[in-house]
């Protein structure tokens, strides 16, 4: 399970920090700035910021189910590997544009994230 956390941990990463960054290359002089103003963004780093918002509202939750189970010695690999890759699937679904199978992918997260908590009862 701890490697799902370090995988996840890393998906955080990019989807949080880097994707947006390289989504808003044009923009690097406000990217070394304080960014005292906004500046204009395209509509796929919009996409990719409100993707990254989603996965902030689920994370705390992975992570509780994830050391839960380690804690209590239960093998949640399955659900874990399946929330991971369902949420690597939403943002990528997100940041496209390809809204039917980013809410899909979402609704799959969450199940995911059911499954954690039931084998944990």
């Amino acid at each position: 399970m701890s490697d799902i956390i370090l995988y996840v941990l890393a998906l955080t990463l990019f989807q949080i920090w880097l994707l947006p960054m390289v989504l808003n290359l044009k923009n690097s002089a406000y990217l070394l700035s304080n960014r005292d103003q906004e500046v204009e963004t395209s509509v796929t780093y919009q996409r990719a910021k409100r993707a990254a918002a989603n996965l902030h509202e689920t994370l705390p939750i992975f992570l509780t189910l994830a050391l839960l189970s380690m804690v209590m010695d239960i093998d949640n690999t399955q659900a874990a590997t399946a929330w991971l890759a369902l949420r690597v699937v939403h943002v990528i679904c997100y940041t496209m544009g390809f809204a039917k199978l980013r809410s899909l992918s979402w609704v799959g997260s969450v199940i995911a994230l059911i499954a954690m908590a039931m084998e944990l009862v």
